[in-house]
């Protein structure tokens, strides 16, 4: 028995301009220009990455030896390197490292809880003072956090938690970007009817926000968290003029109070300790690194529910 093969409606054709213009050379053509600009700028963000890979495997003397700062020298021993870096000072980058790692999870965590709820409270609920509130939060966007720190630290002062863990997981917490951004996105991404359906079957509102609104904003949680983490971490300044006991510092502060100690050995003493500075620059950029490359599919798929919607 043969079998006819079905013709495709006239509808469902591909036109023959837009298989032209696709296969168009000129449209190919254009887009060379953009993709020189985005490879030159790859190029130059990951230059300093590079360098951190490349150095960090130098000693002292083929650090400052006059080779190529970009490429690897005759001795490259990464294992004597990490030992002198892990083993400096009785371990103490080791410490930092778990600090820098406490401060950003706990600092980024609760920073993305209180925009989650501030950000649907802002966005689905009516209440006396929400246009002023909502207006606050945008005024406290425009603010550096770097100008807070000294209020921050004369306040803490006060209460006697300076020096403390809580004198730099604190003020992390409060996130006025991520509030807003939680607003904007929960306005568009959870609909009304949405939420009016639950509460006809009976949810309460708790339930409601868990069940339905909450996988929804999925994909502005990661980004503030991630963004939250991210800023926990670089954190320079306020553990700077919070914290003196070095054995609270995180790994920015505890990299920079090296790189003063070695400016200040000068030939003598800084090379051996430039070798295991620039080390610790590395593999303080690993967790953040992995962060994003973990978090990323989330992305995607808050990306494609909204292609989808």
């Amino acid at each position: 028995m043969s079998v006819t093969p079905v013709e495709r409606p006239p509808a469902q054709r591909a036109p023959r301009k837009l298989v032209e213009r696709r296969s168009d050379p000129r449209r190919i053509g254009g887009r060379i220009p953009l993709n020189i600009v985005l490879a030159g700028l790859m190029i130059y963000f990951l230059i300093p990455f590079w360098w951190l890979i490349v150095n960090s495997s130098k000693d002292a003397a083929s650090l400052f030896g006059g080779g190529s700062a970009l490429w690897f020298s005759g001795d490259i021993d990464y294992v004597q390197n990490f030992t002198d870096l892990f083993t400096y000072s009785g371990g103490i980058y080791a410490r930092w490292l778990g600090n820098s790692a406490l401060y950003a999870i706990a600092g980024g965590v609760g920073a993305t809880v209180l925009a989650v709820l501030a950000g649907y409270g802002f966005a689905k609920y009516s209440f006396a003072g929400r246009r002023v509130g909502f207006a606050v939060i945008l005024g406290a966007v425009m603010v550096p956090t770097t100008a807070l720190v000294i209020p921050t630290f004369v306040l803490f002062a006060e209460v006697g938690l300076t020096n403390t863990i809580w004198a730099v997981i604190l003020p992390t917490l409060l996130n006025p970007f991520g509030v807003y951004l939680m607003c904007v996105y929960a306005r568009d991404a959870v609909p009304d009817e949405l939420l009016d359906a639950a509460r006809v079957d009976g949810a309460g509102e708790f339930r409601t926000f868990v069940t339905v609104a909450l996988p929804l904003l999925r994909p502005a949680m990661v980004t503030v968290l991630l963004l939250s983490v991210v800023a926990s971490w670089n954190n320079y300044f306020l553990p700077l003029v919070m914290l003196s006991d070095n054995r609270l510092f995180p790994v920015t502060v505890g990299i920079g109070l090296w790189q003063s100690t070695a400016s200040s050995y000068g030939a003598a003493g800084g090379q051996t300790l430039w070798s295991i500075i620039i080390l610790g620059s590395l593999v303080s950029v690993i967790p953040l690194i992995i962060a994003f490359l973990t978090l990323q599919r989330y992305w995607r798929g808050g990306l494609a529910i909204g292609s989808l919607k």
